[in-house]
């Protein structure tokens, strides 16, 4: 039996692009892990879905005859091809054209021209993303028959998941390092005093810490959506570029309510909802992105407020040294009451020795 019989079981990606030089870009760059179709244009597209179903289509915007928004519309109202991923490329990078994208239903988008390293990432991201929901479909089809070791593979995939999404965060924002184990690692601190010390706990009660330190993992997620000479700049930001470093809130809650849209009623993406939309606000209202204040803001948010803040001070960033554990104590207590809860500033003053061993 000769070669030509083998069947290639590698996954299938479909590449639509009117630009012949970003179709082999894009397939020599794909094309040592997965099946790469490349198709230049939505209606050859279209052709090719009657014979072939990739597990998930990169799209280019601005093509002749039909741009890719109209393209997703298509997509998305047939039975047959809503399911598939689908990442937008573009060479534009303004707000309103990737929400309008992504309220079409694209998962992602990538800036033209992409590095191949990028793109690969990206691609195997959404796969993963893929993959869970497929497994979490058939947990919840087959419940009855489930036992507590399927119900632990399940867990062990999503934490693999969430690896992988912090990986490639933390992988285009070089500037902040390992931010989203170590906030991680002070908020499992915070959470097992809270609920030792009784603080908030009306509040607290039925909390599962395991299932917090998850979510939590995705508090920074929209920066994915944050252009590399921002989110890369080694440097502090001008006003410009921190308005819209500041967007990164908006694309993170645009993510997970995509996710919401399939997992209904999940307390796991409620609470990364919450760390994402209100990490940045204030307990005097002079946060963002919405300036709500006090209580108004959801425990949650309050407290990744503090855990963010005291990771950046404690390191090192493109504009500043790192701050010593007493200093950034310090700085933490002068926001008691405006930047932060109280309640909550007592709480990390109890917490400060064991939030030092980590720095």
């Amino acid at each position: 039996m000769g070669d030509n019989n083998i069947v290639d079981s590698r996954k299938l990606i479909m590449l639509v692009d009117d630009n012949l030089a970003n179709l082999m870009v894009g397939k020599e760059a794909l094309s040592c892990v997965y099946r790469v179709l490349t198709v230049p244009s939505a209606s050859k597209m279209f052709e090719m879905l009657n014979r072939y179903n990739p597990c998930l289509i990169l799209l280019d915007v601005d093509m002749p005859e039909m741009n890719g928004y109209d393209a997703i519309k298509i997509l998305k109202e047939d039975s047959r091809t809503r399911d598939i991923p689908v990442v937008f490329l573009t060479a534009m990078n303004d707000d309103k054209s990737e929400l309008m994208g992504l309220s079409l239903g694209a998962v992602d988008y990538i800036a033209k021209p992409f590095s191949a390293s990028l793109l690969k990432k990206r691609v195997e991201l959404h796969l993963l993303l893929e993959s869970q929901k497929k497994t979490l479909q058939d947990y919840n089809d087959n419940l009855q028959e489930m036992v507590a070791a399927k119900t632990r593979t399940v867990f062990k995939l999503q934490n693999k998941v969430l690896q992988a999404m912090a990986e490639m965060v933390e992988g285009r924002d070089t500037a902040t390092g390992n931010h989203i184990e170590r906030t991680q690692q002070c908020l499992r601190v915070l959470l097992s005093a809270m609920m030792e010390m009784d603080f908030y706990q009306d509040q607290t009660a039925g909390w599962d810490p395991d299932l917090l330190l998850q979510s939590s993992q995705l508090h920074d997620v929209g920066k994915i959506a944050i252009r590399d000479s921002i989110l890369k700049k080694p440097g502090k930001l001008t006003d410009e570029e921190f308005r819209e470093m500041k967007n990164h809130v908006d694309f993170g809650v645009s993510f997970i309510e995509r996710l919401e849209e399939d997992e209904e009623d999940s307390l796991f993406l409620r609470h990364a909802k919450i760390f994402a939309k209100y990490h940045h606000e204030r307990w005097d209202g002079s946060g963002y992105p919405n300036g709500i204040a006090g209580t108004e803001i959801p425990l949650l948010g309050r407290l990744m407020a503090i855990v963010d803040v005291y990771e950046a001070l404690t390191s090192v960033r493109p504009y500043k040294k790192a701050f010593d554990h007493e200093s950034s104590v310090e700085i933490i207590r002068q926001g008691k009451g405006t930047h932060f809860d109280p309640i909550l500033v007592e709480l990390f003053e109890k917490c400060s020795e064991q939030l030092h061993a980590l720095c």
